[in-house]
C-alpha cells in the first residue's frame, strides 16, 4: 500500500457496511469477513496466512496468547465425558488446563511412551496431545508414528511445535492434525509480545474460529500481529544463531563434572538424536541440564550465581534465561513437575544471542560455586 515496506496496522475495532443486509451476510462468515476485532482483523489475517504457509496448513488462527490457542483447540475437540491422552511431558499450564477441564467432566491421562498408549486409550478418548521435543526433558517422539497411531484409533492429534518453530519442523507433513505455537517465543523473537496460533485443516480450524475463538475472547491485537510479521522476517537468521550458540553451550555443559545430564536433542549422545535428525532440519537453543544434586538449595545457589543468564520464565528472545522448576514451586506447579517426571536438579536454559564464550564463562563460574552479589 503506497509503497510501504511494512504492512499497515489496522487499529479499528469494527468495520462498517452500507446496508443491514451486508452486515448480516458478513456475520455469517465472520472468520473470513471483517466485522469486529474479536473475529478477525486485516493485520492479524496477514499473519495467519503467513503462518499457515510456513506450517504447510490450509488455515491458521492467531490468539492473544499461546494458552489461548491451546485451551481453545482442546476445548473444540471435547465434550463432557470425553477423555484426552497426553504423551510425554507437556507445557505446565497445558496440564493445568486439562486438570481444570475435569470440573466439566473431561478427563485426561498422561503416558510416557508410544508403547503405553494402547493400554491408556478409552472408548471416550477424543484427542492425543504431545510435544516433540517434550517439555523440560526435551525427549524426541517419532511424530509420524504417533500421528499414525492416533489416526488409526480415530483420534485428533495435536502437537505443540513451539520449540522447533515451523522453520525447523513441520508436524502437519508428518501426519499431525493440528499444530499449536506460542508466538511469544522464537517466532516473535524479541520478548515484546504475547500470542499463539493453531494451524491445520480448514475443517478443524473453522469451527473453533467461529466458536471458541469468538467466545473465549482471546483475540490477537493488530499491534502484536505487526510484531509477529517483523519477527518472521528475521526468523531464519536468528534461529541459525540460536542453534550455533545453544549447541556450543550444551557441549560445554555435557563435559562438566557437576552436570549429571544435558537434555539437548542436538547432541549426538541424546537418546532421540537420530530420530530428531530424521524429522527436524535444525535445533533451537532451549534445553535443560541436570545438576549432580537433589538439593533445592544447591540448585538455587547455581541459578543465583549466574549473571548473564537472567532468572525468568519464557524464552526465545535475545537475552539468555534460566529457570529451576523445583525451586520455590507453588503446590499446583510442584504437582505438575512431579507428574512430568522433572527432577529436582533440572535447570532450563534459554540461550540467547549473546556471545557463546561469555555464556560459557558465566556457567563455569556458577558451577564452581558462583560469586557474591554485587
Amino acid at each position: 500500500m503506497l509503497g510501504a515496506v511494512n504492512p499497515p496496522v489496522f487499529e479499528n475495532s469494527l468495520f462498517t457496511f452500507d446496508t443491514a443486509g451486508e452486515l448480516a451476510e458478513a456475520v455469517k462468515d465472520e472468520d473470513e469477513r471483517y466485522v469486529y476485532w474479536r473475529g478477525t482483523n486485516p493485520t492479524v489475517d496477514l499473519v495467519q496466512r503467513k503462518l499457515a504457509a510456513l506450517e504447510r496448513a490450509e488455515r491458521a488462527k492467531c490468539f492473544g496468547s499461546g494458552m489461548g490457542a491451546i485451551s481453545a483447540t482442546i476445548s473444540s475437540l471435547v465434550s463432557a465425558g470425553d477423555h484426552v491422552l497426553v504423551l510425554g511431558a507437556v507445557y505446565g499450564p497445558t496440564t493445568q488446563f486439562l486438570r481444570y477441564l475435569e470440573k466439566y467432566g473431561v478427563t485426561h491421562t498422561h503416558v510416557s511412551s508410544l508403547a503405553d498408549l494402547d493400554s491408556a486409550i478409552r472408548s471416550t478418548t477424543r484427542a492425543l496431545y504431545f510435544e516433540s521435543p517434550s517439555y523440560m526433558r526435551y525427549e524426541i517422539f517419532d511424530i509420524a508414528a504417533v500421528s499414525a497411531w492416533a489416526r488409526a484409533h480415530g483420534l485428533i492429534s495435536v502437537m505443540d511445535n513451539t520449540w522447533s518453530t515451523p522453520l525447523y519442523q513441520k508436524p502437519l507433513t508428518l501426519g499431525v492434525d493440528l499444530v499449536v505455537h506460542s508466538l511469544s517465543k522464537y517466532i516473535g523473537g524479541h520478548s515484546d509480545l504475547v500470542g499463539g496460533v493453531v494451524a491445520g485443516a480448514t475443517e478443524l480450524i473453522r469451527p473453533l474460529a467461529l466458536t471458541e475463538y469468538q467466545l473465549y475472547g482471546a483475540a490477537m491485537s493488530p499491534h502484536d500481529a505487526a510484531k509477529v510479521i517483523k519477527g518472521l522476517r528475521t526468523l531464519s537468521v536468528r534461529m541459525a544463531a540460536h542453534q550455533e550458540r545453544g549447541l556450543a553451550v550444551a557441549r560445554f555443559l555435557a563435559g562438566h563434572p557437576r552436570v549429571r545430564a544435558v537434555n539437548h536433542p542436538g547432541l549426538p549422545g541424546h537418546p532421540g538424536h537420530e530420530q530428531a535428525l530424521r524429522q527436524m532440519s535444525g535445533f533451537s537453543s532451549l534445553f535443560s541440564l541436570e545438576l549432580d544434586t537433589d538439593s533445592r538449595a544447591e540448585v538455587a545457589a547455581f541459578v543465583d550465581g549466574l549473571r548473564h543468564f537472567r532468572v525468568a520464565v519464557s524464552w526465545g528472545g535475545f537475552e539468555s534465561l534460566a529457570v529451576a522448576p523445583a525451586v520455590g514451586a507453588q503446590e499446583e506447579r510442584e504437582s505438575v513437575r512431579a507428574t512430568m517426571g522433572i527432577p529436582v536438579g533440572l535447570v532450563r536454559l534459554s540461550v540467547g544471542l549473546e556471545p557463546a564464550d561469555t555464556l560459557i564463562a558465566d556457567l563455569g563460574v556458577a558451577l564452581e560455586g558462583g560469586r557474591p552479589l554485587a
